[in-house]
């Protein structure tokens, strides 16, 4: 009996330490809830596309902390840079995260030179670095070696005031090696620079949006008053970064925007598709104390899509060529795949990086398989390879059966191969209204085509027993009038008999 009792608390006890014994992490679990937005704007649940894998720390490579970085980079040769703002300098890992070397300066004529404050960078093809050095009032060219090739300094123009002070903070530099700049008190739009370094002038402004109850009010106010109003001009971009069409894609900060994210072609024209359910920007349910999302840097993926990193709300917004919001990942917060001030956003072999300035870390993520398919169904449909595209998206749907997308697409493919009734019906599922009346109007011709014949034999055989219908109460008509006319002779020789006459 006492055996029996001692072995039931030790059976209790363990079950106590195995429940307050920490569990090991599920690699699928995070630490954000991961969600997407339906045709009626309502967040709802979704798989997670992007986990966090690890972190690692400036003290993780063994460069010491970083301090306040703003900016990171991978190279087509797969080189990561980071720019630790704060210590004046450029850290370069290799693709297994190893410091290949660490860049604080360079030779200028024999006349050795550091950064200050470095808050931008960019990569071109050639492996030379375009160095946003924010605070010395410059953009350095470096070559991959670290050798200075040239400098673009304080420009001039016409159409620059004469109190005017260079201050880049983001660079980015297309394929006819056009360098343009996002510089700080610059509202006319992003600066470009030709190759050899010379203004030749702004791409892609913002437009102002007028509160008119403002305007109305200024008409009226004092001078000292009018000094104490918002000025209505516009906002200053916050990023920027090309792909290799050579568009520009740009983010902006202002809160109250409908178009946070703009693909400018070289004419400064915005043509980024927005044929999704929402406009592209970011969260469109948000809690009034967090506030809308501010976009603070945005990357270029394979296949047409695009990454957008929310500083105020820590997360990251992944659409399509078409605008449609594919995934969100990320949060606010101290667990590993949360941030605090995240500053800014990479791709590198399938995964995403995010740095992290407020946390001094760098953040990699990587695809989940839900993530892996719908990047892979995406890339079939933009390379217009839709059929190769049907059973992937069938993938998704396993996974997650209210991904409205999923269903646009296998209605897009269906179409495609002219399967228009079929493609009604995933049309509907997807709540797309537009792909549906395309498929309706294709498949009415359909029907009419295929019937046509049948149709017509009807219409000429109902048209043939109509005149036939037509010819015989015709004659009957004239029989029937015949014979009335005829009836009254035939009574007054029956009635003379009658009366004896004959």
């Amino acid at each position: 009996m006492i055996a029996k009792k001692w072995l039931l608390a030790g059976t209790m006890a363990s079950l106590l330490l195995s429940c307050a014994a920490p569990e090991p992490v599920n690699a699928e679990a995070v630490p954000y809830e991961s969600y997407n937005y339906n045709y009626w704007e309502e967040a709802v649940p979704a798989p997670a596309a992007y986990i966090p894998d690890r972190t690692l720390t400036g003290k993780d490579l063994g460069v010491g902390d970083f301090l306040d970085p703003a900016d990171m980079v991978v190279a087509d040769s797969g080189l990561i840079y980071i720019v630790d703002t704060g210590n004046a300098r450029i850290i370069c890992l290799d693709s297994s995260w190893k410091v290949d070397k660490v860049i604080t300066g360079f030779d200028n004529g024999g006349k050795e030179e550091t950064f200050k404050n470095p808050s931008g960078l960019y990569v071109n093809d050639e492996g030379n670095l375009f160095v946003a050095d924010t605070d010395n009032g410059r953009i350095v060219v470096l070559s991959p070696d670290g050798e200075l090739l040239r400098m673009i300094e304080q420009p001039e123009s016409d159409i620059l005031p004469a109190d005017f002070k260079f201050i880049p903070v983001k660079v980015t530099v297309d394929q006819a090696e056009r360098v343009y700049v996002i510089a700080k008190g610059i509202f006319e739009g992003i600066m470009q620079f030709d190759e050899n370094g010379v203004f030749i002038g702004y791409v892609g402004t913002n437009k102002v949006k007028r509160d008119y109850t403002e305007y109305i009010w200024r008409m009226f106010s004092t001078k000292a008053q009018k000094a104490q109003m918002a000025l209505f001009v516009p906002t200053e971009f916050s990023n920027i970064d090309v792909d290799d069409k050579g568009f520009l894609y740009a983010t902006n900060i202002d809160p109250g925007s409908k178009e946070p994210v703009k693909r400018l072609n070289p004419s400064g024209e915005d043509v980024l598709k927005r044929f999704g359910y929402f406009d592209v920007l970011g969260d469109i349910r948000y809690r009034i104390s967090v506030g809308p999302s501010k976009f603070t840097d945005i990357k270029v993926l394979p296949d047409g899509m695009y990454s957008a990193l929310d500083a105020n709300q820590g997360k990251v917004f992944t659409y399509n060529d078409e605008g449609d919001l594919l995934y969100v990942y990320g949060g606010k917060g101290n667990q590993t795949g949360t941030f605090k001030i995240p500053a800014a956003i990479e791709y590198a072999g399938g995964s995403q990086l995010v740095l992290d300035r407020g946390k001094g870390n760098i953040v990699i993520f990587k695809p989940t398989r839900f993530g892996i398919i719908v990047n892979e169904a995406v890339g079939y449909h933009y390379n217009g390879e839709d059929a190769q595209a049907v059973p992937v998206w069938k993938e998704v749907l396993k996974l997650n059966a209210n991904y409205d997308i999923a269903y646009i697409g296998i209605g897009k493919s269906l179409l495609m191969e002219k399967n228009n009734k079929e493609a009604m019906k995933y049309f509907k599922l997807g709540m797309d209204r537009d792909g549906y009346s395309v498929a309706f109007k294709r498949y009415r011709r359909e029907v009419m085509q295929e019937h046509f014949g049948t149709f017509l034999t009807s219409v000429m055989l109902l048209a043939a027993v109509w005149i036939a219908y037509r010819i015989l109460s015709f004659w009957r008509r004239k029989r029937d009038s015949r014979a009335s006319r005829q009836t009254p002779h035939n009574l007054k020789e029956g009635n003379a008999h009658e009366a004896g006459f004959h």
